[in-house]
């Protein structure tokens, strides 16, 4: 596995750890605006920008190191697109940060125990996908991660059902009020998807490998 191609290697090993890095600034991101949310708390969300900027930081790090020669060639293009994904997750999660602190109250009120739900599960997902990256290295049960991954965002698929269902029975009598709420379930919603979209690329690095 990918254990046998950084053995040895010092670039590898650097970007190994950075990404570990990476998921783990997204986990505590997660975990910060799942708080924030679950106390509508407005200014709490800005720890969001903050570890999105720390996680920024890495990325480019960990893409500049694959530049200068890590791994083999045709592994570096999954590579670097579950960083993107994971990324992507950041900058979606951060778009939500931003619309929360816009958003209606009382229009969050009537959804806010999904959302929470949903937070919560984004924080489990996340913590799922950085221990499905350890079992990549490791040579663990790797299926068994992205199969749990893909329950969990069934369950936000259900939730954001749930969230519709409620809010076409709402009269919105203002269009931003409307439109910052829509883009907020949207975005908080979109978050899992992106996670499991990585995972499935630590899956084909894994096939790739075999």
């Amino acid at each position: 596995m990918l254990n046998k191609i950084i053995s040895g290697g010092k670039l590898e090993k650097k970007v190994i750890e950075d990404i570990k890095t990476h998921i783990k600034i997204l986990c505590s991101a997660t975990e910060c605006f799942k708080s924030a949310i679950t106390t509508a708390n407005v200014e709490a969300t800005f720890c969001v920008a903050d570890f999105e900027r720390e996680a920024d930081s890495i990325r480019r790090r960990i893409i500049s190191t694959i530049h200068e020669g890590a791994f083999l060639p045709f592994i570096r293009p999954n590579i670097c697109k579950f960083i993107e994904m994971v990324d992507e997750a950041f900058d979606v999660l951060e778009d939500a940060a931003f619309e929360f602190r816009y958003i209606n109250m009382e229009l969050y009120k009537i959804i806010e125990s999904e959302c929470v739900k949903i937070a919560s599960i984004n924080t489990n997902i996340c913590e799922l996908l950085s221990i499905a990256f350890d079992s990549l290295i490791t040579k663990g049960d790797l299926k068994e991660k992205n199969l749990a991954i893909r329950i969990y965002e069934k369950q936000v698929d259900d939730l954001k059902f749930d969230i519709t269902e409620k809010l076409r029975k709402v009269e919105i009598k203002n269009f931003w009020d409307g439109k910052i709420i829509s883009d907020f379930v949207e975005y908080l919603t979109k978050i899992s998807d992106l996670i499991e979209d990585a995972s499935d690329y630590l899956y084909v690095i894994e096939i790739s490998l075999r």
